[in-house]
């Protein structure tokens, strides 16, 4: 089976993450797309994220009804912080039967060489690379027997954005699957604390 690995914080996990899963999924003729949430990515500080379970639980909620999508918890049985290098070795020992491809923003990419074992990575699994603003890419792959970039619609959306909104307390519920918004309004993520008080349930 094809499977696409949509690697992510997803903090908070919105439309265009969604939107992205979905067209990789018909253009690239993958089977099912997997969003493997990350508890603690190495290259972000914990301030900057909801708890990893209410993170979780978010990307289940928004996969519910889409039966190609699934959540994948591997990363939460792995010491932190987890590398991807860890987890696609663990992942294939787990899962030969599958043919896994690593779904990824041109964001990501040009910081390819900070991620541990970025050579490897490169010859070990397939890549797809979407565009995203700001992010250009060089007109032809490094490597085209393993990486692709695809020319899927550019989404101007992403986490720290609403992050920002709510922290304003400004409600993007049309830029987020209605389950994950009615989630961050129960357990008050992403809001500032009230007056007079610290913590709160983001950045815990």
């Amino acid at each position: 089976m094809k499977i696409g690995l949509l690697f992510g914080s997803f903090n908070p996990i919105h439309i265009g993450h969604l939107a992205i899963a979905n067209y990789m999924s018909a253009y690239c003729q993958l089977e099912e797309v997997w969003l493997v949430v990350t508890p603690q990515n190495p290259l972000k500080t914990w301030h900057e994220l909801a708890a990893a379970l209410h993170r979780l639980e978010m990307a289940r909620l928004a996969v519910a009804r889409i039966p190609r999508f699934r959540v994948c918890d591997i990363e939460f049985n792995l010491p932190a912080p987890t590398y991807t290098i860890d987890t696609l070795r663990i992942l294939r020992e787990r899962y030969p039967q599958h043919r896994f491809y690593f779904i990824t923003g041109s964001d990501n990419w040009l910081q390819l060489p900070k991620w541990k074992g970025f050579k490897q990575l490169l010859d070990k699994i397939e890549w797809l690379v979407y565009p995203r603003f700001g992010y250009d890419l060089p007109e032809i792959p490094p490597n085209t027997s393993t990486v692709q970039f695809i020319t899927a619609p550019r989404i101007e959306i992403s986490s720290s954005f609403i992050r920002e909104a709510f922290a304003k307390g400004l409600f993007l519920e049309c830029f987020l699957p209605l389950q994950v918004y009615q989630y961050i309004l129960r357990y008050h993520l992403y809001f500032p604390p009230p007056t007079g008080k610290t913590g709160g349930t983001a950045g815990t």
